[in-house]
């Protein structure tokens, strides 16, 4: 089996590995020996990178919060026009969560400890925020700006779940979009 040291092994082939495993058959599939094997790693070298699977999914997640922030920033940079630019994020950032459910969990319900608040957060949580700030910081009209984007993400992620979960109209879902696209200001 390869080393940890050798191109496309060790750390980030478990944590790519473990985020297609995820997607492909959810958290319960992904175990340190399936991982190994898949990474084509043997659990020596797994162990030397992370302590237990727990340890992956929170760096499935870290790594998530980096995707989602690059995607919700080329989203913003992508429009012209300031009143566009958060019906392009918050699209991008639903797309992002529909096409990435296991990833989207190990990012918000498989790992507690990283919170939004805390001054110890990872930099590509930050980033996300930051991306979300930014979309909406124009809408902000001298409200703070960081509550704003916490309300936006929490309604984000509501409709994600409660969507994800068959909790709302699916005939609805268009016309939600459009009302918070349209309309931050009214909802927030």
């Amino acid at each position: 089996m390869s080393g940890a040291d050798e191109p496309g092994t060790g750390r980030d082939a478990i944590v790519a590995t473990a985020g297609q495993l995820a997607e492909a058959e959810g958290w319960a599939a992904v175990t340190t020996r399936r991982l190994a094997e898949r990474a084509d790693i043997d659990l020596g070298t797994f162990y030397e990178c992370f302590a237990d699977r727990d340890a992956v999914i929170a760096a499935v997640a870290v790594r998530g919060f980096a995707d989602l922030a690059a995607t919700l920033g080329a989203a913003r940079t992508a429009v012209d026009r300031p009143p566009e630019v958060w019906p392009a994020v918050m699209a991008a950032y639903l797309d992002f969560a529909y096409a990435n459910p296991e990833v989207y969990d190990a990012m918000f319900a498989h790992t507690p400890e990283l919170i939004l608040g805390a001054e110890q957060v990872p930099e590509t949580v930050a980033a996300a925020f930051g991306e979300l700030r930014a979309a909406l910081s124009a809408l902000a009209a001298g409200r703070d700006a960081d509550t704003l984007a916490e309300l936006g993400w929490s309604l984000l992620h509501g409709m994600v779940m409660l969507t994800r979960g068959g909790r709302l109209r699916p005939e609805a879902q268009e016309q939600r979009e459009h009302l918070l696209a349209r309309h931050p200001l009214n909802l927030l």
